[in-house]
């Protein structure tokens, strides 16, 4: 008869696993990449040596956590940039990855910080930049973009979209689309101010007219 304890032991291990990623992007989204491995053990309810056997190392732990918005973003930009319609695919890049990132805020921290170390952030952030550059040419060229854009203005909506703030998760994401919005019509060669997405009601904003 199988002794059943393995199994268990690999089942504990996953839990441990997901409690600590669960702990590091929370910490990572409230406070940044510096939160210390021995606070998000603390905050995962495990020990530092089970965080140090799941993650030896900081780097490891971050690209980790980050693995899906990364695949994410990824795809974001293929599909961008698979749009025979260069300013469509580059309208579609930017209001889903400000989406992307408004849901996770730790991801946002890792995508724009220079963290030594962690490959698979690096990696992602160049292929996304790389991309996003083409596409932009290709926008340009057909018209549709200012000549003036630059790719440090993608840095620029990605650092100001961070700042969008809101209680709720769902009205966050709301106002990042809205910002989306207004992101492309100041983008546009010619713009025609096309209806903006619904604005969100924020906390701290004036009433609306």
């Amino acid at each position: 008869m199988t002794d059943p304890l393995p199994r268990t032991l690999r089942s504990d291990a996953l839990d441990n696993r997901e409690r600590i990623l669960d702990a590091a992007r929370a910490l990572f989204s409230a406070r940044g990449l510096d939160v210390p491995m021995r606070e998000i053990a603390r905050h995962a309810g495990v020990g530092p040596a089970t965080l140090y056997r799941r993650f030896p190392t900081k780097q490891a732990l971050v690209a980790d956590a980050f693995a899906d918005q990364l695949h994410a973003c990824r795809a974001i930009v293929d599909e961008g940039c698979a749009d025979p319609d260069p300013w469509r695919g580059l309208c579609l890049v930017i209001e889903r990855i400000c989406e992307l990132h408004a849901r996770d805020r730790g991801f946002t921290e890792a995508f724009l910080s220079a963290f030594p170390g962690v490959t698979d952030v690096a990696e992602g952030r160049e292929y996304t930049l790389g991309a996003v550059a083409e596409l932009a040419r290709r926008a340009k060229e057909a018209g549709h973009l200012r000549p003036d854009f630059v790719l440090d203005d993608l840095i620029l909506v990605l650092m100001a979209n961070k700042g969008v703030r809101a209680t709720a998760a769902a009205t966050q994401v709301m106002a990042s689309r809205r910002f989306a919005g207004l992101v492309i019509q100041a983008f546009a060669a010619c713009p025609h101010h096309a209806p903006l997405p619904p604005a969100p009601r924020l906390a701290t904003a004036a009433p609306h007219s």
